[in-house]
């Protein structure tokens, strides 16, 4: 649920950097189906009770089509949480644009039964549940254009409409206006830069450039998502802290992950020269030998109630009155910090992979299994941001 990279990135290369981070994100149409989709609901409109006509005048503004009396429709309808001063709706031909382009892409949701479809244009309630990503500068806007939709098309169950609402994102001193691509590409060069003091001079092949794409999505990603969405993100765009090792970064989150790889990596090569005998299965061992502190604490602070932070951060509430949800992908963010940084203070006071004595096997093979289920645990977590695990950096 990327609820605060959208409505950040609404400058006009929004949708390149949307693919640079990964997002899939719903997009209508274009040409001959959106210009249909349009003439439907102008149709619509000529037999909408709630619409009267425009006559053209010195005081009309300029491409208006007609006015729809939106408050009448929600008193009506008995809709709750909608703004009071929701009134009448100069309709323009920008304005069923947008709502065609919505209607499109709601027409690309996967429907689970095509035969429940009703005769509206779209999937049934069962099917499909809309939710309005908006900043909370354009929800008014957002508002109108949910109205408007219930009325031109009362079969299409939009009775599952509902907004997610957005704080503002700030920068911090800009000494010049700054585009959503112009800052991808600043967190990449300073996780670039960050990566050159760290390991060296980089082969520009396309592993390592996979790499710093990954890492460059993942820090935005923690930057906007560790904020509740309600909440003002604050951008420190000469902060380069973001892009290395601090305890506060997706970054951070990602060499964790990726040094679990490397732990199961080496063990199995170990394995295969004969070095350790294969990890035996759960049954067979004694996990009575694990008795640091930090093996309790990745237990019970993590694994346990992992289930419960998934259910409390990646589900939508039920439909219910009003129209306003929220999304607590903070949750899972914060909860993967802790974790990054519980699992580092761990993996560096103790060594995993010991002398190759067979009286030290089974306390080995007790961690792995621990380990390999943390790891399990951050790829879990990961797949909620839609962020792929690291096998190496």
């Amino acid at each position: 649920v990327d609820v605060r990279l959208v409505p950040a990135l609404s400058e006009e290369r929004s949708w390149d950097v949307l693919r640079q981070l990964r997002i899939c994100w719903p997009s209508g149409s274009a040409g001959s189906s959106l210009t249909d989709a349009i003439s439907a609901l102008k149709a619509a409109l000529g037999r909408c009770p709630c619409a009267t006509a425009c006559e053209q005048g010195p005081g009309t503004a300029e491409g208006v089509i007609c006015k729809v009396q939106l408050k009448s429709f929600v008193q009506q309808q008995g809709l709750l949480g909608y703004d009071p001063n929701l009134d009448v709706l100069l309709v323009t031909e920008g304005t069923l644009r947008s709502l065609a382009e919505l209607q499109e892409a709601v027409l690309q949701c996967p429907v689970s039964d095509p035969t429940a479809l009703p005769a509206s244009r779209f999937p049934s309630s069962s099917c499909c549940s809309i939710v309005h990503v908006v900043n909370c500068e354009e929800e008014f806007q957002q508002q109108q254009l949910d109205v408007l939709w219930r009325i031109l098309d009362p079969g299409a169950h939009t009775a599952l409409q509902k907004h997610l609402v957005c704080g503002p994102v700030k920068v911090t001193n800009p000494s010049s206006p700054i585009g959503a691509d112009q800052y991808f590409q600043l967190r990449k060069r300073q996780m670039y830069e960050a990566s050159v003091m760290k390991y060296g001079e980089l082969a520009q092949d396309e592993a390592w450039t996979e790499v710093i794409d990954t890492l460059t999505v993942a820090a935005i990603r923690f930057e906007m998502l560790s904020t509740a969405h309600r909440s003002q993100i604050t951008l420190d765009l000469e902060n380069n802290s973001i892009s290395t090792k601090g305890t506060k970064s997706g970054a951070f989150v990602m060499y964790n992950c990726a040094r679990l790889a490397t732990l199961f990596n080496t063990f199995q090569q170990a394995v295969e020269r004969g070095t350790y005998p294969p990890l035996p299965p759960v049954s067979e061992l004694n996990f009575s030998c694990l008795r640091e502190e930090g093996e309790w604490l990745l237990l019970f602070n993590y694994l346990l109630p992992f289930p419960e932070v998934l259910q409390q951060a990646a589900q939508l509430p039920p439909p219910s009155k009003g129209i306003r949800i929220t999304a607590s992908t903070e949750t899972v963010c914060k909860f993967l910090i802790q974790l990054s940084m519980d699992f580092s203070s761990y993996y560096n006071r103790v060594h995993i992979l010991g002398e190759p004595f067979p009286h030290l096997f089974d306390q080995m093979f007790a961690r792995l299994h621990l380990l390999g289920a943390v790891r399990d645990m951050f790829h879990s977590a990961l797949a909620t941001l839609h962020l792929p695990p690291l096998s190496q950096i």
